[in-house]
């Protein structure tokens, strides 16, 4: 199964933006409050349960530098899946998108697909608006509340 969020337009440089992302305890700031718990994270991992209890274990598999970061799925994970962040360079912004590529039986795909791909769009518009709300000195992680 293979899902594609909404392109969105970053005010930052890829650059600013992979840096961001290539840390997965930054994986939590896109993530929607309320629907994810227990998030544990290291620069290289992550995983959280969304509502019903399902983990998701996210490690970093690779990336092309600038361009696309890999993160494939992880231990306790459902089913065997990987993500391509593509960032595109658009006049010194990011053009971002998430990119899904799982391996889901007919009938897990009916259950999964609609709230994956709202998952994904959610995702790349709160990268969108972590940058609209931090201009550029956003590139480190976040201050904690």
């Amino acid at each position: 199964m293979k899902i594609e969020s909404t392109k969105v337009i970053v005010n930052a440089s890829p650059e600013v933006v992979m840096h961001f992302l290539s840390d997965a305890r930054n994986i939590e700031y896109l993530l929607p409050t309320g629907k994810i718990s227990d998030f544990k994270a290291t620069e290289e991992e992550c995983s959280f349960k969304v509502q019903g209890g399902v983990i998701i274990s996210l490690i970093e598999d690779g990336k092309t530098e600038f361009t696309e970061l890999y993160l494939k799925s992880g231990k306790g994970t459902p089913f065997p899946f990987r993500l391509t962040i593509a960032l595109k360079d658009i006049d010194k912004l990011t053009e971002g998108q998430i990119l899904f590529d799982g391996e889901v039986n007919m009938f897990l795909k009916m259950m999964v697909e609609k709230p994956l791909t709202a998952l994904f769009n959610y995702m790349s518009e709160k990268l969108k608006d972590y940058y609209d709300q931090n201009p550029v000195s956003a590139s480190a992680r976040p201050a904690e509340d």
